[in-house]
């Protein structure tokens, strides 16, 4: 499945707020990271010729972003946030000085169940907070 093909089939509710995400993230996002479509999902990866190992669980180049329009809801994945407590926590500190909606969210995944909510500046900076080799070391000091 292309980009187009899975924004082609994103229900109309949730259409706008997903590109509008997908570009936010896309524009703050340190170089080195490369667009991919991985389990079904749109997402931001460390390419295979920047980290040759990939993901240890399938040999795909190694996640980072994902972001996807469910039935009910937009869900941002960030794998950096799963496994950067520092990060997390800031995250969800600083989620209510951006909404006054309850921050819905496990330990990578947020989730938007209302797409005229959506944090878009929250998002962009969290997508600056960490480099393609932060996001490397990170995952190999965890792995």
């Amino acid at each position: 499945m292309t980009f187009d093909e899975y924004v082609d089939k994103i229900d109309e509710k949730w259409r706008e707020s997903f590109i509008r995400t997908w570009d936010v993230i896309s524009e703050h996002l340190p170089e080195g990271f490369e667009a991919d479509i991985q389990h079904g999902m749109p997402g931001f990866v460390v390419p295979k010729d920047r980290y040759p190992e990939g993901y240890h669980v399938d040999n795909e180049p190694l996640p980072f972003i994902g972001v996807a329009s469910q039935k009910r809801h937009l869900a941002v994945y960030h794998m950096g946030m799963y496994r950067d407590k520092n990060l997390y926590d800031w995250f969800t500190r600083e989620y209510p000085n951006h909404m006054t909606t309850r921050l819905n969210m496990g330990k990578s995944c947020i989730r938007f169940t209302n797409p005229d909510k959506i944090p878009y500046g929250l998002l962009g900076e969290l997508a600056e907070k960490m480099t393609v080799e932060e996001w490397i070391d990170l995952y190999e000091s965890k792995r």
